[in-house]
Formats: structure tokens, C-alpha cells, sequence
């Protein structure tokens, strides 16, 4: 039998939070935002409205409205069953916001501008790094809109508009085919939020034509020898250049992210057995990791006395270990593979040149693997789920695979 719930989002939120429809059918269920929202206080769970009491005075107009989409979904949900048409959570969600909008004038809500203040709203929320991608997802965006004279409303994003801008974005602009993906990516991301807030009914974003396109790409990572030269590179003239050089060989012997590594403090060193650990609680993943300390890290972390220098901007940082790597001699040409739409270019330059803060990771983790370290206890410390994707994420050559496992009890 069809049931329909009323539940907060967040119960137990010291705020407002917003009620959401649960509808439970065929053992399905669609999960529905009211867009109503009531501080838990005056919510009762098991009549599932909010409290008659003069401290809300405005319960019967809200109890009302939420009785309304109540009704909605099931008369929604037996037209579906009366025609015989196939029911699905998507199609309920479709007819529902149908109901809802009958007798009312269909105004087309312009997605630019309710992306931009959903990102506002975001702000305190969401860490910088997030919001600068969906903000680059907008720039993109108003720079299509304005060059081809699209409109971007919710009911004109579909497979039109993602054939024009997959054009737009690959052709026209020249960017990778994984910049295309990740645009793509962060777009459903919004149009399944929109979707979830009521705003959009229109569902042509998860027809399997509308893919975030992702390729393997090419990186580099800094051998055990490579790290060794930068470790004993004389810096004492460029102070600047020592402590990102410092910071960047915890990043190499950690496999921490940039934001981790460069925030590690006193509380994260901990005694453990015969040496020492780094306990950290990662940001990207609010994950807890826990990463053995090799002695090049405590010969640094004494060098500060557990003070590390103050991190500066990923991007000020990238600029000075190219330089870094220049004067370690890590200047080998290079050639990596990059994919835009069909076009496969290839970039090639000395290998210092394409030294990132992110290389720290990848290093970590490849050089911790050639050097046998188990690939299920390096997922331990890198986040990969599956063995599959840290095998595409490590960078080890076919015949270096094989020397490898030369050593190994089975090729005996």
C-alpha cells in the first residue's frame, strides 16, 4: 500500500532544517524536498506536521501546504496506475511537480541565476577548493550562453545543449576532454540538486548520453633518487625555496593532499612502538589516517621543532618547485599525453616543468609500491577504494612492473 512520510532532514539541526516527502511504493521510493523548512522544536515526528502552539503561528498554512503535496503525489501516483504507465521514482517526481503546478503560470527559472545563488548560499558550508570549481563551472557557463546566444534555463539543458557545449568547450576553447567531464560532472551535481529542491522537472541530464567523460591521464611522480636530490640541494640562500622544498618532501613521504600536509601540527605526532606516527583527520575526505614517520620526516619535523613553515597558495607553491626541480637537475625531457575530444597532443618538456603539489601524492604512493610496500595498505593511506583505480592512479611502467615482480616468490 502507497505510504507517504513527512521527515526532517536534519532532526536534530539547531536551525531551521527542511521537511522532506518520502513515498514509499512497490518497493520503491521517491525522496522529494518540500522546500518547507521549521526548526525540529516545532515538528511532531509521529503526526509528521509541525506542532499546533502559538510560538508558530503560522502551523495551519504549513500543515496545509504539506497536506496539499500529500494529496498531490497520490493522485500523481494513481494516474500513473490507472493509464498503466510505468512508475518510477523519476516519473512520479515529474507528475508530482505537474499537480503541483496546475493553475499556477509556468515561469522558466533562468539556471544561471539560481546556480549563483546556490553558491552563495554554499559558502559557509563547502571548503574554498569546491567552490572555486563550481565557480569555474559558471564562468563557463555564462561565456557558452553569451558566445552562442543560448538561453540556459532548466527545460533547455539537455542533449542539445550538451552536444553544444561539449563543442563549445573541446573545439572552440581547446580545453581537455577530462576539463569537459569534470564541467559535466559538477553540472549534475546542481541539476540533481535542483531536481531534489523541486526547481527542475526536466530529466534529460541522466540519459546515459548526457556523460561526464573521463580519461586516463598522463602524470608524473619523483623516484626515491629524484626526492634524494632535492633533499640535499643547499638552499640556504633561498630561504623561501627551503621551506617549500620541506614541505613538499612530507607531502612525497606521506601521500597526503596539499591541504592536509601543509596544516600538520604538533597534536598530529604520535609515539607508536619504536617510532612515531602522523594521525591526521584528511579534509577533502574527513577521513582518519594514520602514516608511519620515516626519519627524513622527523630529521624535518625537528628541523622546525614540529612548527612547520606557514603554507602558502597552491598555485605560489607549484610556480617555486618547478624551480626546485630545475635546481635538483630533474630537468630529463618528458613527454606526457594529453586528450581533447578525438585530438591526442603530446606535451613535451623538462620534467620540472610539470612538478605540481599534487605530485607529492603520486610519488608517494608509486614510489611506496616498486619498493613493495602492499597496494592494500598504500589504499590505507591514499583513500582509493578499489585496487583497480589506485593501479590507473600509480605511475609504473610496464617494464618496471616487471622487474618488479621478478623478485617475487612466484617467478622463482
Amino acid at each position: 500500500m502507497p505510504e507517504a512520510k513527512f521527515i526532517l532532514k536534519e532532526p536534530n539541526s539547531k536551525s531551521e532544517t527542511l521537511v522532506y516527502l518520502f513515498f514509499n511504493f512497490n518497493y520503491q521510493r521517491l525522496k522529494y524536498s518540500t522546500g518547507e523548512k521549521v526548526h525540529p522544536k516545532f515538528w511532531n515526528a509521529k503526526k509528521q506536521r509541525v506542532k499546533e502552539t502559538s510560538q508558530f503561528v503560522q502551523f495551519p498554512e504549513f500543515n496545509q501546504r504539506l497536506s496539499n503535496i500529500e494529496s498531490a503525489v497520490k493522485v500523481a501516483y494513481y494516474k500513473l496506475l490507472n493509464n498503466k504507465d510505468v512508475v518510477s521514482p523519476d516519473i512520479l517526481k515529474q507528475r508530482l511537480l505537474e499537480e503541483l503546478g496546475e493553475g499556477r503560470p509556468q515561469v522558466k527559472l533562468d539556471f544561471i541565476q539560481w546556480m549563483e545563488k546556490e553558491i552563495e548560499g554554499m559558502k559557509n558550508d563547502k571548503k574554498y577548493g569546491s567552490i572555486q570549481v563550481y565557480r569555474t563551472l559558471l564562468r563557463h557557463l555564462k561565456e557558452f550562453s553569451k558566445s552562442k546566444g543560448y538561453v540556459l534555463n532548466f527545460d533547455t539543458i539537455n542533449l542539445d545543449f550538451y552536444e553544444q557545449f561539449k563543442t563549445y568547450i573541446l573545439v572552440e576553447k581547446g580545453l581537455l576532454t577530462n576539463t569537459f567531464g569534470k564541467q559535466i560532472k559538477t553540472l549534475k551535481t546542481f541539476l540533481n540538486l535542483a531536481t531534489e529542491k523541486g526547481v527542475n522537472s526536466n530529466l534529460a541530464y541522466k540519459s546515459r548520453l548526457f556523460r561526464a567523460t573521463l580519461e586516463d591521464v598522463d602524470h608524473i611522480y619523483l623516484t626515491l633518487e629524484e626526492l634524494d636530490s632535492l633533499h640535499q640541494l643547499d638552499l640556504t640562500y633561498k630561504p623561501y625555496l627551503d621551506r617549500v622544498r620541506d614541505l613538499f618532501l612530507i607531502g612525497c613521504f606521506t601521500g597526503l593532499r596539499f591541504s592536509d600536509f601543509t596544516q600538520l601540527k604538533g597534536e598530529n605526532l604520535e609515539k607508536a612502538g619504536h617510532g612515531y606516527v602522523f594521525n591526521v583527520k584528511t579534509q577533502k575526505t574527513n577521513e582518519r589516517v594514520v602514516i608511519p614517520v620515516k626519519p627524513i620526516l622527523m630529521s624535518i619535523w625537528e628541523k622546525y621543532d614540529g612548527t612547520l613553515p606557514r603554507a602558502i597558495s597552491n598555485q605560489k607553491m607549484n610556480k617555486y618547485l618547478k624551480e626546485l626541480g630545475k635546481a635538483a637537475g630533474i630537468t630529463n625531457n618528458t613527454t606526457l599525453k594529453r586528450t581533447s575530444g578525438k585530438q591526442v597532443k603530446e606535451v613535451i618538456r623538462p620534467k620540472n616543468e610539470f612538478i605540481t603539489t599534487h605530485t607529492a601524492r603520486r610519488s608517494f604512493a608509486t614510489n611506496a609500491y616498486l619498493e613493495g610496500v602492499p597496494a592494500i595498505s598504500i589504499m590505507k593511506f591514499t583513500g582509493h577504494r578499489t585496487e583497480s583505480s589506485f593501479m590507473k592512479y600509480i605511475k609504473v611502467s610496464q617494464e618496471r612492473n616487471a622487474l618488479l615482480l621478478m623478485n617475487h616468490d612466484f617467478f622463482k
